[in-house]
């Protein structure tokens, strides 16, 4: 099955129940497709995450729940409400009681990540360096350099996704070169397409930790999968009895 077919599938549904005179339909979307195409950065390209917005609302979606969009201006793309979840509520029990922190420093893989690591550095207290990459054409790096001291420390990566895995791996190999101990890296959603697997088992990184947001296509020794399933289970059931979704988010 294609992801397009899993977009059709649900527009149907959503259609369906429109048609059975549903009285308020809530999509959710634990990996929301299409995301990286948020906004026309050459000509002559779509913006496909704001045309499956629009599909969504035509069909006759009411709300929307989601997860660690790319981009967080996506939920503009939408005239309904947009629940966007966070995957901290996962991942920092998960850091505090699995790793140690004594020795923690948060790298962005890349500068777009900035942010998303920011958050984490703040919560946990730490320090922040930051992997800055220039790409010659898509999924294919041409150059990478790290800003920031990483001697010694135990590495963190935080992004959304991870793809071919380029990115986290030659950001792992570089750290480990400039000197840190450990590297890991948590990803939201694991697309991994193409030789993804062998590029991080072939890595520098210690694990990879991923959500079930998109199945696996196999088991790899390096890639943990954390449920996501408590997270949304709780903002299905908060917007069922009206109550707050911000209580679900992990605040620094």
């Amino acid at each position: 099955m294609f992801p397009s077919d899993n977009l059709m599938e649900l527009l149907l549904m959503i259609d369906a129940a429109k048609r059975a005179s549903a009285s308020y339909i809530t999509a959710v979307i634990p990996y929301f497709g299409l995301a990286r195409q948020d906004r026309k950065d050459k000509p002559r390209v779509s913006i496909g995450s704001k045309l499956v917005a629009e599909l969504l609302t035509a069909a006759g979606a009411n709300r929307i729940v989601t997860m660690d969009l790319h981009a967080d201006q996506i939920q503009g793309f939408f005239d309904i409400p947009v629940d966007h979840l966070s995957s901290t509520a996962i991942y920092v029990p998960y850091i505090e009681e699995n790793l140690d922190l004594s020795n923690v420093i948060f790298a962005s893989p890349d500068v777009g990540s900035t942010k998303r690591n920011r958050k984490y550095a703040m919560h946990f207290n730490t320090e922040l360096v930051i992997c800055d990459k220039y790409r010659k054409k898509a999924n294919e790096i041409a150059e990478m350099t790290v800003i920031g001291d990483v001697t010694g420390k135990d590495v963190i990566m935080i992004d959304d996704l991870v793809d071919t895995g380029n990115t986290l791996a030659n950001a792992a190999n570089l750290m480990k070169q400039k000197g840190a101990k450990t590297v890991r890296a948590f990803c939201t959603h694991p697309v991994l397409s193409g030789k993804a697997y062998e590029t991080i088992e072939n890595s520098a990184l210690e694990e990879i930790v991923v959500t079930d947001t998109i199945p696996l296509k196999r088991e790899s020794p390096k890639i943990r999968v954390l449920s996501s399933a408590k997270l949304f289970a709780r903002a299905i059931r908060n917007t069922h009895e009206h109550r707050s979704i911000s209580s679900l988010f992990i605040n620094n």
